[in-house]
């Protein structure tokens, strides 16, 4: 038994929206991911994907996507992303009821992996826009934003914390993290999402969300204070799931 985790799928069998326009490594992806999936994911593996699975903006228009989620080996966990705009915070439990023993969402809630909470919500961070010097360095941004998305940030990070209250509640001690958005912004070297990661001393944080060469290293990678934190956005990983842990 292995946990596996891959983000932004970005599925659009029923809305027509192919990704090929954004590199190369999105031609066919669909098919890097059951291919890649099926060669490294057993039946009784555990797969989390970390948000932006369809580009249906309702359920009915993502049904295809989902079909070709539940169809992939192991047991397919979902955390919320910025683009599923199908999934509202509150249907969490209704999506759950609709799909149970074939898709479980993670939101709100927590799943289980062993000994090991599963727990996770969308996150968020802020993202510019940034002002830049000639030579491409950050001298500025648009605080209106900022405070914005500092709201943001207060609002996934309680959905977190409830999320970690219940798990520990029902007794676990040893949880991994999951987000959508990356823990930190470019701003940032700590962040209310890495601080909570410490404070519940988590195995690991996966997080996605960071598309193209130039924004992988937007955020946390390898180990920092102790802690694993793997980027699996698919393009960063060539649509191959990362091992959390077996």
């Amino acid at each position: 038994m292995a946990l596996y985790a891959l983000g932004d799928l970005h599925l659009s069998f029923q809305a027509d929206k192919p990704m090929d326009r954004f590199g190369r490594v999105w031609k066919h992806h669909e098919r890097k991911i059951e291919k890649y999936v099926r060669q490294i994911v057993k039946p009784d593996d555990t797969l989390v994907l970390t948000g932006d699975h369809s580009w249906g903006r309702k359920l009915e228009e993502c049904r295809s996507d989902l079909a070709f989620i539940e169809a992939l080996p192991g047991r397919k966990i979902l955390l919320r992303g910025n683009h599923d705009m199908f999934w509202e915070a509150k249907k969490t439990q209704r999506l759950n009821e609709e799909f149970a023993g074939r898709l479980f969402f993670l939101q709100n809630n927590f799943a289980s992996y062993g000994e090991y909470a599963l727990v996770g919500t969308k996150g968020y961070t802020f993202e510019g826009p940034f002002y830049l010097d000639r030579r491409g360095r950050v001298i500025g941004w648009d605080e209106k934003k900022e405070e914005q998305a500092k709201k943001l940030v207060d609002r996934e990070m309680r959905r977190l914390r409830e999320s970690f209250q219940m798990a520990r509640e029902a007794g676990y001690r040893k949880f991994v993290m999951f987000l959508h958005y990356p823990p930190t912004s470019i701003l940032e070297k700590t962040s209310p999402f890495t601080e909570i990661a410490e404070e519940y001393k988590v195995s690991a944080v996966v997080y996605s969300h960071c598309h193209g060469e130039s924004r992988f290293g937007d955020s946390i990678r390898g180990i920092f204070h102790d802690i694993p934190y793997l980027l699996v956005s698919g393009d960063y990983l060539n649509f191959h799931p990362a091992l959390v842990m077996e």
